[in-house]
């Protein structure tokens, strides 16, 4: 599973066991926004988590959108080890995504908008890739928290899926789920807010340059 050519998610069985806490402590506050990065967070906010290929670049895509989003973080989710660290997601063997927790505030921006973001920053067509990062760990992904987040991202799938095939992409390989039992575990310190802490840093994340159509999403 780890050395070959194809990445494929591990079984319940074959992945690492994982453990009851994390090994390692979260900031306190995002470095940019100035705002906790651990809830519970102010009453009105809500919470949306997409996988998009290396979290770096990702997260920053989100703190960037110009009002509305309160906080963001990263992490690790969608897998089956409790509580996992980098090392361990990278190999393969836990079958998390590395993903970005975007908290925000639906009176300054839509849930449409989020998802705007989140399909033109990458190509998800790719599979267990995104570009030249290979894995299981850097395929796409929306983990939904209501019933409105899960229609509102299936039909933005479907919209989007019209604009890439008649540009000759290939099928979007999105798994769209519910965040209900697949827990958000917060990545080390270091990978939160990198690319604030180091400008130059690595940032292999590119769109397919094809705009997602807006309002149709809306469920």
């Amino acid at each position: 599973m780890l050395f070959g050519r194809t990445p494929r998610l591990p079984t319940p069985e074959q992945a690492l066991k994982g453990r009851p806490a994390l090994a390692y402590e979260v900031p306190d506050q995002h470095t940019v926004l100035g705002t906790p990065l651990l809830g519970p967070y102010p009453e009105g906010l809500e919470v949306a988590d997409f996988g998009l290929g290396c979290f770096w670049g990702a997260e920053r895509k989100f703190w960037q959108l110009p009002a509305g989003v309160y906080t963001t973080l990263v992490g690790y989710q969608g897998g089956y080890t409790e509580n996992p660290t980098y090392e361990e997601v990278c190999s393969g063997l836990t079958g998390h995504t590395e993903a970005v927790r975007v908290v925000y505030d639906p009176r300054q921006i839509s849930y449409d908008r989020l998802l705007k973001t989140f399909w033109e920053s990458h190509d998800p067509t790719q599979g267990f890739r995104q570009g030249n990062d290979v894995g299981t760990q850097y395929r796409s992904a929306i983990y939904t928290h209501t019933p409105e987040q899960a229609a509102t991202a299936q039909a933005s799938r479907e919209a989007y899926q019209k604009v890439l095939t008649s540009s000759g992409y290939g099928t979007i390989t999105t798994e769209i789920l519910p965040a209900e039992g697949r827990p958000f575990y917060p990545a080390e310190a270091y990978h939160q807010q990198y690319l604030d802490k180091n400008p130059a840093g690595y940032c292999g994340l590119g769109g397919t340059g094809l705009s997602c159509p807006i309002g149709v999403a809306r469920a």
